[in-house]
């Protein structure tokens, strides 16, 4: 950004959010990284080891997801992968009649800005559209941030649809009715 702070790069050069193209997934994974790498330490070295490299591995979810991303001046600073029929998603488990948000990343320097909230407000438009009746989406108790956002957008514990990928390590479920 040539010396530009970030918040001043934010005022002349609006936030974009779109589809990811193909030539970008090493980018997007890349922005995941970076974004979940913070949560290493809550984890043994082999399970952060395996989440993250489904974190990374943005490609497999193409076939049954769609790829959004927030740039800005050039650069993707964030991306989630929106799933339109959650049902098609085997990790979560949701019934027909969801859509699904997963793995919303945003760099860590590019935090604060409302990236998240961009992106999740796509997800949102775009289930509307399809009229989709629940978003649902998973976290976990070490992402406070994350799920305070999720809170404020009108988002609620959805214990029924918890996940335990690990014993003892709870997936926490939230959804919002449209």
């Amino acid at each position: 950004m040539g010396g530009e702070s970030l918040e001043a790069a934010s005022e002349s050069n609006p936030l974009h959010v779109r589809d990811a193209s193909l030539g970008e997934l090493d980018e997007v994974s890349a922005v995941n990284i970076a974004a979940y790498s913070e949560y290493a330490a809550s984890f043994s070295r082999e399970v952060w080891e395996a989440y993250a490299s489904n974190v990374a591995n943005v490609r497999e979810r193409l076939g049954e997801s769609e790829l959004i991303v927030a740039e800005r001046n050039g650069t993707i600073i964030g991306a989630v992968t929106f799933y339109p029929d959650a049902s098609l998603s085997a990790v979560e488990g949701w019934p027909p009649g969801y859509s699904g948000i997963r793995l919303l990343a945003v760099r860590p320097e590019a935090r604060g800005r409302g990236v998240a909230r961009a992106l999740m407000s796509e997800c949102l438009r775009r289930s509307r559209e399809r009229g989709v009746r629940y978003v649902g989406l998973h976290t976990t108790e070490v992402m406070a941030v994350a799920r305070g956002m999720y809170e404020r957008m009108g988002f609620k514990r959805a214990p029924q649809f918890d996940i335990e990928p690990i014993p003892g390590r709870v997936v926490m479920a939230y959804h919002l009715g449209l």
